[in-house]
């Protein structure tokens, strides 16, 4: 038997691999079907979105830009220009402020991102369900309760914010 650092290799049995390589091309293609909707739809790509989203589930809909990055699980610098877009049409406004010593960014949802984000939902909401609820049924909670789990092991945040 293979031997890698922690002892012997745990291979996958059939089923496991099975598995995993549905799951792998869930993981690899349905990013692009979502954000292909979004670009289509409403000239959004998915991150755009779930910024836009994420803000207009705060308090204020205003966040710190390091919060952003968390939740989108990116590089600041990735979600700067992603924001940087969004500010461009007049969706999102940054602003410099200073507190406890430090300068940081924050970004804010505008009067006219709220409204992107309305018109754009419902399209959106109706691509997860074809895609995702409906083929799951009965078994999207549980998947998603099980995913829970993987979300902690990758230590993310597992808070969901209310829209």
């Amino acid at each position: 038997m293979e031997k890698h650092e922690e002892g012997p290799v745990r291979w996958l049995d059939a089923d496991q691999h099975r598995a995993w390589i549905n799951l792998a091309k869930v993981l690899l293609t349905l990013p692009g079907a979502l954000e292909g909707q979004l670009l289509r739809d409403a000239d959004l790509t998915l991150l755009g979105y779930m910024i836009l989203a994420r803000l207009s589930a705060v308090p204020g809909e205003t966040l710190r830009m390091s919060e952003i990055a968390e939740m989108a699980n990116g590089s600041l610098p990735r979600i700067s220009h992603a924001v940087a877009r969004l500010e461009d049409r007049g969706w999102v406004t940054r602003t410099v402020c200073t507190g406890q010593g430090r300068r940081f960014t924050v970004a804010a949802l505008t009067d006219a991102g709220r409204a992107h984000l309305e018109a754009a939902a419902p399209g959106h909401v109706d691509t997860v369900r074809r895609l995702v609820v409906d083929p799951l049924g009965d078994d999207f909670v549980r998947f998603g309760d099980a995913v829970g789990r993987i979300v902690e092991v990758l230590g993310l945040p597992t808070t969901i914010l209310k829209p």
